[in-house]
């Protein structure tokens, strides 16, 4: 074995041990977990963190708890990021986002706004994409247009900022600007060969665990639903697009398959595969997450010159 070869299976093992100590069967104790890692790792001196509310408009909504990341310098304030954390619609939150957020408001000098939508179980679909656009009409009411927001998000996150878009899309309104994909969550059908291929090398994700996630969040649903399963999604007139993907993921189909179903209607679509790499790697505090990060910034600047 090749010494950078032996290195990364090294990392690779690193990983899988850490994210054993973060993953729990108690679903709580998984979310709370998850949130000691992103207190843990996602501070930083250079980035200030702003939380609010936005309030409930009725009996039937909940409050949702957002919050700013955004560098502690003077930087640009007419674009902005909407950033949809990942955690398989389960597990997740704002403050575990931000091994992810306080990266991309350094590498971009935006400001980054995350959210808390509703979780599975206790809130199965389609209560996540109601919550997203929820934010989404807020930061209308606060004078941002369509075309100043590019939303991002990771794993099942890129899954909702792909189906907000495609809800936008669907009710004729203005779209934003991009969106930036890391390791999107995008068939919940599991068709693409990389869940077979990948299956001993994915030191994050296992079948059984995205068996677990689907069922807390769209058990009885058709999983072929657009909204669902954005990878069934139609992309006529869609904004750029960004995709990337480790090399030895289970989810590589997710974004390859989608990245091609792009291609065929014409979106104006990128994607890097990173080598080696796993599953959401952009949270590790190493040299290649923060490459990615710049790569996200360059994509920004081309589409807001």
């Amino acid at each position: 074995m090749a010494n950078a070869d032996r290195k990364n299976a090294n990392l690779m093992n690193l990983i899988k041990r850490m994210h054993g100590v973060v993953e729990n069967t108690d679903i709580e104790k998984h979310r709370q977990s998850q949130n000691h890692f992103g207190a843990l790792l996602g501070s930083s001196k250079d980035v200030l963190t702003e939380a609010l509310d936005i309030p409930a408009q009725s009996a039937e909504e909940d409050i949702i708890h957002v919050e700013w990341n955004y560098v502690n310098r003077a930087h640009m304030k007419k674009y902005i990021i909407l950033y949809c954390h990942g955690g398989g619609y389960s597990t997740g939150s704002s403050l575990y986002a931000r091994t992810l957020t306080s990266k991309l408001a350094m590498s971009t000098s935006m400001d980054v706004l995350s959210f808390d939508y509703r979780l599975a179980p206790e809130n199965p679909y389609p209560a996540a994409l109601q919550d997203a656009m929820r934010v989404w009409n807020y930061l209308m009411l606060l004078g941002y247009g369509a075309r100043d927001v590019i939303l991002a998000g990771d794993s099942a996150g890129g899954n909702l900022a792909l189906t907000l878009t495609l809800k936008l899309k669907e009710e004729k309104r203005l779209l934003p600007r991009g969106l930036i994909l890391m390791s999107p969550w995008t068939d919940l059908t599991s068709s693409g060969k990389s869940h077979q291929t990948k299956a001993d090398i994915d030191p994050v994700l296992s079948a059984p665990y995205l068996a677990d996630m689907i069922r807390n969040y769209a058990e009885g649903q058709d999983l072929e639903e657009p909204l669902i399963s954005p990878l069934f999604g139609d992309y006529e007139g869609f904004p750029p697009v960004y995709i990337q993907v480790g090399e030895n993921e289970i989810l590589l189909d997710d974004s390859t398959l989608l990245y091609g179903k792009m291609l065929e209607a014409n979106v104006s679509v990128r994607m890097d595969m990173f080598k080696g790499m796993w599953h959401v790697f952009q949270m590790s505090p190493f040299k290649t997450a923060y490459e990615a990060m710049d790569k996200n910034a360059e994509f920004i600047y081309d589409i807001c010159r």
